[in-house]
């Protein structure tokens, strides 16, 4: 397996093809697997957007203020405006907000960008980013499976990580469970989430900042003859650790 970053994207405004402008750089085989940033994915969606878009109700009036005592720093209220219509439900509102977006991502601030818009005050995720890379996918020569990619923290890990948002033309995991180890014994609970290894992998490539590669193609990986599934994100009932967060109060 090799990772390559596709040379020469150049600035993704409003309306862009990125399929075209991906197939125009690069050769495709059916055995790649395309890896496109979610920056590029929301500039050519049209993500873009100004914190006057977003006046603040009396509940993010409420987040900023006890965030700005927190950290000392001033905090826009609209900002936390923008993170609560992005979002479907808080999970934690101080030190920092973490949320679940439409789509069931749980991240900081709903995943919203303050930098890489040059003539915006935010740049907001996909909306259905699954969605974003099914059309990339079906436009794309050789139609390669298209993993829509972001950079977050997790829990007890310090860092961040490129993982997968949204993907198509593959499952977002394959299924052990069934299958023996090298002694023969039975495997009973791994399902290994092969698009977040993959946009994981594709990160280390594209780096970050501006001298960052949006988009990277991973050549030769086979998904293997293994079940697949596409429950990336946890049910409620069994995310222990969001619901020991419900319950937590952050104490300074």
């Amino acid at each position: 397996m090799e990772l390559f970053a596709v040379p020469e994207i150049p600035e993704i405004r409003e309306g862009d093809d990125l399929a075209a402008t991906i197939a125009e750089r690069v050769d495709l085989r059916p055995d790649d697997v395309v890896c496109v940033a979610s920056t590029v994915v929301s500039k050519a969606e049209g993500r873009a957007a100004d914190l006057e878009e977003f006046p603040a109700g009396p509940r993010a009036k409420e987040i900023a203020r006890n965030l700005e005592e927190i950290s000392g720093d001033e905090k826009d209220p609209r900002f936390a405006q923008a993170v609560l219509e992005e979002s479907t439900d808080v999970v934690m509102e101080e030190p920092f907000v973490l949320t679940e977006t439409r789509f069931g991502h749980v991240g900081v601030n709903a995943g919203i960008d303050r930098s890489n818009v040059p003539e915006h005050d935010l740049l907001l995720l996909p909306k259905r980013p699954t969605e974003s890379a099914e059309r990339i996918h079906e436009k794309l020569p050789e139609s390669p499976p298209v993993i829509v990619t972001d950079t977050s923290g997790r829990p007890f890990r310090h860092g961040q990580r490129g993982m997968a948002i949204g993907w198509a033309g593959m499952p977002a995991s394959r299924d052990w469970r069934g299958e023996t180890d090298r002694d023969g014994h039975e495997l009973e609970v791994t399902v290994q989430n092969v698009v977040d290894e993959l946009a994981g992998a594709a990160n280390l490539v594209s780096g970050e900042g501006d001298d960052g590669d949006p988009v990277v193609v991973v050549r030769g990986w086979e998904f293997g003859d293994h079940d697949g599934s596409d429950n990336m994100f946890r049910e409620m009932r069994g995310d222990f650790v969001r619901q020991a967060l419900r319950d937590w109060e952050y104490e300074d």
